[in-house]
């Protein structure tokens, strides 16, 4: 589904990937982990289309065809998401219109009807119970007001809404406590199936604990140096990352 090969981006003149190559297939959740500053973030918004960076190298494949030039909504319509670390408050737009509208987009370029706002109602009212939502939530400005686990469990709602084939999930699991990280991961959970794909880009285990990933690669100074299993999240959690630096520095790749 996803095939990125040796991609290089920058912003504001600075180079932060520097050579990404990463391949997820349909029905598989990956995890990217690293440090503050490795690139994880970034990797996850050139992905998707962000204006900010600039992309100087490489390319991204999608279902095998190059996406760099196209524009975010473009990527959108064929069944690109990105969940925002910090999703953004966008006062006077309830979260109704902004989420049917997106699945309207979505449904339209699949070549499907689009909803009438009964049809919607009835569809986004099982999506609501996917992640413990009142239906209040539709009818308030998007994220105005909303709790950071608030917030967050409504781009799961969005990302079940919108049911794209690849979600980019940009440390979705940041400031949640204990009980909004187990809402927001079973949301992934129910969601995830054979035909979709997930990118998880964290910096703890934790999410982990509760989304079970198919691999999981550190990305350090703008590559990926190092991919396994789940045992490496787990080895990561109890050692840091100082070892994977050191065992670079053997193998002469640092």
């Amino acid at each position: 589904m996803l095939k990125i090969i040796n991609l290089r981006a920058e912003v504001e003149g600075e180079e932060i990937l520097k050579g990404i190559n990463l391949e997820i297939n349909a029905g598989e959740v990956h995890a990217i982990m690293g440090p503050n500053g490795s690139g994880k973030s970034t990797l996850a918004k050139v992905v998707a289309g962000h204006p900010a960076y600039e992309v100087t190298g490489g390319q991204v494949l999608y279902n095998g065809e190059d996406i760099l030039e196209m524009d975010p909504d473009e990527r959108a319509k064929l069944g690109i998401f990105l969940a925002f670390q910090y999703p953004v408050e966008v006062p006077g737009v309830s979260n109704s219109m902004l989420i049917r509208q997106g699945v309207n987009n979505i449904r339209k370029e699949r070549g499907q009807d689009e909803f009438d706002p009964l049809e919607f109602e009835d569809y986004i009212r099982e999506k609501l119970e996917l992640v413990e939502m009142d239906e209040r939530f539709l009818d308030r400005s998007v994220n105005e007001g909303f709790s950071g686990g608030e917030k967050k469990r409504n781009e799961i709602l969005q990302l079940a809404a919108m049911q794209p084939k690849l979600a980019l999930m940009d440390e979705t699991d940041s400031g949640l406590d204990i009980d909004a990280l187990r809402i927001v991961s079973s949301g992934i959970n129910k969601i995830r199936n054979s035909e979709n794909a997930f990118m998880l880009v964290t910096h703890y285990q934790r999410i982990l604990n509760y989304i079970t990933p198919d691999k999981v690669h550190v990305l350090m100074g703008g590559k990926i140096v190092k991919s396994g299993g789940k045992e490496l999240a787990l080895e990561l959690e109890d050692k840091g990352y100082d070892w994977i630096v050191s065992d670079l520095m053997v193998n002469g790749e640092a």
